[in-house]
């Protein structure tokens, strides 16, 4: 059974940090591409970041490129998302998803797998 689990969210003040952690079971990591993408309440969902683990490209929303970095551990079979000078409008539930195709894609509707997700919170 597939299974993505988002951890690390939390309520932080404008201009702090989190470090997001997705941890993946059930499929060899190696063969997916990994994403990120908000919700905030009365949006759509947002694509944050992705991660191919086949061959490294990664991709990064305009709205979040300089603020944010994504890294893969293969070995743990864990993906990170650090996201520094947060604003309010980060705000929003955070989940991980998992490509089958080994190619970051831009929509959600590219993902197979999805975690429950994470709220982050950021205060003004």
């Amino acid at each position: 059974e597939v299974q993505l689990v988002e951890s690390g969210g939390g309520l932080v003040q404008t201009g702090g940090s989190l470090r997001l952690s997705c941890v993946a079971s059930g499929f060899t990591f190696d063969d997916y591409a990994i994403a990120w993408f908000r919700q905030a309440p009365g949006k759509e969902r947002e694509g944050v970041s992705c991660v191919s683990s086949t061959d490294g490209s990664i991709l990064y929303a305009d709205s979040v490129k300089d603020r944010i970095a994504i890294t893969s551990d293969n070995a743990k079979n864990t993906v990170y998302l650090q996201m520094d000078s947060l604003k309010p409008d980060d705000t929003a539930v955070y989940y991980c998803a998992a490509r089958i195709v080994p190619r970051c894609g831009n929509m959600d509707w590219h993902y197979d797998y999805w975690g429950q997700g994470t709220q982050v919170t950021v205060s003004s």
